[in-house]
């Protein structure tokens, strides 16, 4: 990055969501043990394995991809927090480590454990990698969110204190010493695994469940090794705008290592009509950082790409049956009709306009809404930049 990594970030102090609670070591201190047990926030340095095989793959509690033979593929086990039970959840990690010493790119899916695309992609890609071929790593992480992930939710089931589900991409960086076992996982992770080895990281997700989205790109544009990524990507929409404080390319860019987001359609289905706009946009991005040798694929130069800075949520303001008048990537006018919505007996008791002028990126997969679900999210671009409305990615 720049001498400034974090130059032009500070438009995340404007943001509308509040940060999820973090830190909160001070409350756990009187009672550490289990938690303490954690680990700190430091990272160990080197690799190290637990003495743990898992279906063959060795367990690390900390990794550095130097350590690792180079041009073969490394399947492994990261050891994350633990449960009540004292066992520990794993996240898959898959390394393809280079004959030739190169760059480090992060590759992450599975932060919400309802994004199948997310996943596909990354697997995807990592399976086109010849390492002997390679200049660099690429480090694979598809299930960080591993409970989410059994159950194909969004949220991680807390038990700590009650059942509670916690947005694991609302908690980044982490706290290894945090009262919320997703906050530890965080920690772990993001300490031990992720940022000790990246260069650069992509954080893959979808739209959330009930709610299907675009194929886009959220990044913050005025950065410019962001910029030069993003636009690799034969995608039609670019959210330039930095949402969340705490989400997990937010982290990595606050570390000093680029980073963004890609959004690949809707949850819980893959979308076998995006995900090779992605996988094309990502082996891309490896060939700009010189980790794979040949020609480019197709970039935002051979579509027409639309830039927002800000997302415009339309809200349900009744229950009923939704009814769309617009496509997703459809243009809309200030003032159009975007929806309508019924009530049982068919008669129409509400209809949804948009105050703003851009492009569909996101609308309500479900039927059915109640008040204040998010019916569509409408890119556009609000004369006044750093603003951006809440956006359930």
């Amino acid at each position: 990055m720049s001498d400034k990594p974090n130059e032009g970030l500070d438009r995340r102090d404007f943001m509308l969501a509040s940060v999820a609670t973090v830190g909160a070591a001070a409350a756990l201190a009187a009672s550490a043990g289990a938690a303490k047990a954690q680990g700190t926030a430091a990272s160990p340095g080197g690799t190290v394995y637990t003495g743990e095989v898992i279906q063959g793959k060795k367990v690390v509690s900390a990794l550095d991809v130097n350590d690792l033979e180079p041009g073969k593929k490394h399947l492994l086990y990261f050891q994350g927090v633990q449960m009540p039970t004292g066992q520990h959840w794993y996240v898959s990690v898959t390394v393809a480590k280079g004959a030739k010493p190169g760059k480090r790119g992060v590759l992450t899916s599975g932060v919400h454990g309802d994004e199948m695309s997310s996943v596909h992609t990354v697997q995807t890609v990592i399976n086109q990698l010849d390492p002997a071929e390679m200049s660099g790593t690429v480090m694979a992480v598809t299930d960080i969110s591993r409970p989410a992930l059994e159950s194909m939710q969004r949220r991680w089931p807390n038990q700590g204190r009650g059942i509670d589900l916690i947005d694991m991409n609302r908690v980044w960086p982490g706290n290894e010493d945090d009262v919320f076992a997703a906050n530890r996982h965080a920690g772990l992770l993001f300490n031990r695994l992720l940022r000790p080895n990246a260069d650069f990281a992509i954080d893959f997700h979808t739209g959330t469940t009930g709610f299907e989205a675009t194929a886009f790109n959220i990044a913050e544009m005025e950065v410019p090794e962001i910029k030069a990524m993003v636009e690799l990507y034969p995608i039609g929409q670019i959210f330039d705008n930095p949402t969340y404080p705490s989400v997990l390319h937010n982290a990595f860019v606050s570390a000093g290592i680029p980073s963004f987001c890609p959004e690949i359609g809707a949850a819980r289905h893959l979308d076998l009509e995006m995900i090779p706009l992605f996988v094309e946009g990502t082996m891309n991005v490896l060939k700009h950082h010189g980790i794979v040798a040949g020609p480019m694929g197709r970039t935002g130069k051979d579509v027409t790409v639309f830039i927002g800075n800000s997302a415009f949520p339309i809200l349900a303001t009744t229950g009923g049956i939704v009814e769309y008048l617009v496509k997703l990537n459809d243009k809309v006018a200030a003032g159009q009709k975007v929806a309508i919505q019924r009530n049982s007996f068919g008669e129409v008791v509400a209809e949804y306009t948009s105050v703003v002028a851009g492009e569909m990126a996101g609308k309500r997969s479900d039927a059915m809404a109640e008040p204040g679900n998010p019916l569509a999210f409408i890119l556009f671009n609000r004369p006044e930049p750093g603003v951006g409305e809440v956006y359930p990615e």
